[in-house]
């Protein structure tokens, strides 16, 4: 099950609040924003929902409904009635198994169990958490059913003890060793008074749970869990509250990378975070199965909102990552800085003043989300400003590619050929770059872009005409002539040639040939 969409009135803080994934929403939504911002209130809302299918929980109307702390005297007096406030629309029906929550309250420090016992199915155990603010102890029930699974499968007396090990806690095993490099030696034995898991790590065999660190002890219970509930729960919106939770960054990104693979493809994964390996996971690893939903830029516990995903580009990243870091944001630099021509001088503040850099920004910021484009003057100023800066911030970031991208209008107005963009990526180092088109005109005022745009501004394109001058958008000198393509797009007012050509940008996409072309041209070298 997937849910699509959730309206939230008068629940919790927010007046009006509705997330709209769409039509196709993805395996991971991550809530992601400051603390105190209403992202645990989402997973409040699947807590009131799943109890239509079980035993109400401990908190009541006081807890979920807002009326009840309006300022509005009107609000105040209104009933709570949770299937008002509270409306989903899913990919499948809702049921007992529709949503599985873990708390982000959560400590079992030692694991002590005594003797073994039948437990109740996974859906009716009992043993959840009755409120997303309540003490999640999960972990030993999981621990006897670890336990009893290896009594039935031994004593069916099919496989041999080293099997039945190798099979029970195999899997876990795998990833435990992929995250914190440890792994189960032993599942323990009742009888002698060891009623608890046992690990190896490095040169150390057989140490007890209770000898893990916090962050061990968080992913062990994260993983066992979820191998074990999984089985069941296979139709579920899984919802993890901060699992970062005593982790340090690099474990974060390798858990969550981890808990994507456990997690099946017909569930989906909810996540409230602002940690920064899960967000660089999100952001590299897994971004193509993720959805973000951002609560760092408004607040939208007043007034009525809709919330879509966030646009993967860098200015959103750079704010989210920055909810994360807080001042130490620009400590972070780009992968790779590609120095462009224009204007050098930046404005107020360091902005981009270059019409180029801020063009190229707008048309990769999402899919090169971690380039940034910085224009470094005219002619050889850009092959001059980045060796400098290869010579300095490679000392720094060893991993940092920096590239020079230049028109291909380079022989000073001559008329240059493809023939000559050839020879001089041949007889340049190999960060150099160079447009197959004259200008960045050449691309912006594209019939392919044009139209897309008049199409979104309503503005009727005159084909014709600009079929019969513009004859070679290849080679032909299009960079004064804003006014004559404004025209072509029927536009009637005075406009400023610098902002059109920015706004042009915009609307150049991953589908089109322009952009694919700008592609080859600046990230493959072709």
């Amino acid at each position: 099950m997937r849910i699509k969409k959730i309206q939230l009135k008068l629940f919790k803080r927010f007046d009006d609040l509705t997330i709209d994934l769409g039509e196709n929403p993805k395996k991971i939504i991550a809530l992601v924003g400051p603390n105190g911002c209403g992202k645990s209130s989402i997973f409040d809302a699947f807590e009131e929902k799943i109890k239509d299918f079980r035993h109400n929980g401990t908190e009541g109307a006081s807890f979920f409904s807002k009326s009840a702390y309006h300022t509005d005297e009107t609000q105040r007096s209104k009933p709570y009635n949770k299937n008002e406030s509270i409306t989903i629309e899913t990919l499948g029906n809702i049921s007992r198994k529709s949503f599985y929550i873990r708390t982000a309250y959560r400590f079992t420090s030692k694991i002590n169990v005594q003797q073994i016992s039948s437990l109740p199915d996974v859906l009716s155990s009992g043993d959840e958490p009755m409120s997303t603010i309540s003490l999640d102890t999960r972990l030993e029930s999981n621990y006897r059913r670890l336990l009893g699974s290896a009594y039935t499968e031994f004593f069916s007396g099919d496989k041999t003890g080293d099997q039945i090990k190798a099979e029970l806690i195999g899997r876990i095993n795998n990833i435990l060793k992929n995250v914190i490099d440890a792994e189960i030696s032993s599942l323990g034995d009742i009888m002698s008074g060891k009623g608890q898991l046992y690990f190896k790590k490095g040169n150390s065999l057989d140490f007890p749970y209770s000898n893990l660190s916090s962050g061990e002890k968080e992913v062990v219970d994260i993983v066992i869990d979820l191998i074990i509930k999984t089985k069941e729960y296979n139709e579920t919106v899984i919802c993890i509250d901060e699992p970062e939770l005593h982790l340090n960054t690099a474990i974060q990104r390798k858990l969550l990378i981890e808990i994507e693979k456990l997690i099946p493809d017909s569930c989906q994964l909810w996540v409230a975070t602002h940690s920064i390996g899960f967000l660089r996971a999100l952001q590299e690893d897994l971004k193509e199965k993720s959805q973000i939903i951002d609560f760092s830029n408004k607040d939208y516990f007043h007034g009525s909102h809709i919330v879509y995903p966030m646009i993967l580009n860098r200015a959103n990243w750079q704010r989210i990552f920055n909810t994360a870091l807080e001042d130490l944001t620009g400590l972070i630099s780009p992968r790779r800085i590609i120095y462009c021509e224009g204007r050098a001088e930046p404005g107020r503040n360091g902005l981009e003043r270059g019409l180029d850099a801020k063009v190229f920004n707008n048309i990769f910021s999402e899919k090169y989300h971690e380039t940034l484009f910085v224009s470094s003057g005219g002619n050889t100023e850009p092959d001059q400003r980045s060796e400098i800066a290869l010579a300095i911030l490679t000392k720094v970031f060893s991993d940092i590619e920096i590239l020079v991208l230049k028109d291909r209008d380079i022989s000073s107005g001559r008329q240059t050929s493809e023939n000559d963009r050839q020879i001089y990526l041949q007889n340049h180092p190999n960060n150099h770059r160079i447009l197959k088109r004259w200008e960045i005109e050449n691309y912006l005022y594209d019939k392919e872009v044009l139209k897309k745009y008049c199409l979104a501004q309503q503005l009727n394109f005159d084909e014709t005409a600009y079929d019969n001058y513009v004859t070679n958008i290849i080679d032909q000198n299009l960079k004064d002539e804003t006014g004559r393509i404004k025209n072509f797009c029927g536009i009637n007012t005075n406009i400023n040639p610098e902002q059109f050509k920015i706004n042009l940008s915009q609307y150049i996409s991953k589908d089109m040939v322009v952009f694919n072309e700008l592609e080859a041209c600046i990230f493959d070298r072709n």
